[in-house]
């Protein structure tokens, strides 16, 4: 079924240099081989007028100090520091001045953000969700957006992950619990959808 593009937005997580760029603190191949994918993904969006949002973990170093419990540093250790060439996105995206980027600073990209404000103003129903980690970033946005009755689409071959069971859960579970899952081939744009 194809996405009217008055009303859907392709949103790409976390494509950074810190999980993307071989120099990354949080590398991962299957990161860098997603960059093509969800290049392709937002160039068809944008030929067919489809918003593009684009998120960017980012951390003030001492956001985790004092917290009782969540701390992103001690679990994968300091990454994607604020001001840090790790927290850039990476320079292969097309990333235009039209695009709206998301700073955020847990797995969620809807946490304290104003991404859901961004949608609202845009009359935006329906998300294309790609990028990486698909089991962290990617599949608690979605999921957070499926609880705010947006329509999440995880186009599940324009992911980064870790390992192949870490994407193959976050896809199943997408699809099973709160959302969608798609290819890059089976998504089309048409204003009359």
């Amino acid at each position: 079924m194809p996405y009217d593009p008055n009303d859907a937005a392709v949103v790409v997580v976390d494509m950074q240099n810190g999980f993307c760029h071989p120099d990354g603190s949080l590398y991962s191949e299957p990161s860098e081989a997603a960059i093509g994918p969800v290049t392709d993904l937002v160039g068809r969006a944008r030929d067919a007028g489809a918003a593009v949002v684009y998120t960017r973990d980012v951390h003030p170093p001492g956001q985790f100090d004092g917290n009782h419990y969540y701390d992103e540093f001690e679990r994968w250790g300091e990454h994607v520091v604020e001001g840090s060439w790790d927290a850039e996105l990476v320079a292969d995206l097309d990333v235009r001045g039209s695009d709206h980027v998301v700073e955020k600073h847990t797995y969620d990209a809807f946490y304290r953000t104003g991404l859901e404000g961004y949608l609202e103003a845009h009359g935006i129903d329906d998300l294309l969700i790609c990028g990486t980690l698909a089991n962290v970033c990617v599949l608690h946005t979605a999921g957070s957006a499926g609880l705010r009755d947006y329509r999440p689409v995880i186009v599940e071959d324009a992911l980064g992950y870790l390992t192949d069971d870490h994407k193959a859960y976050a896809v199943e579970h997408a699809g099973w619990l709160f959302g969608e899952t798609t290819t890059l081939d089976a998504v089309a744009f048409d204003a009359s959808a």
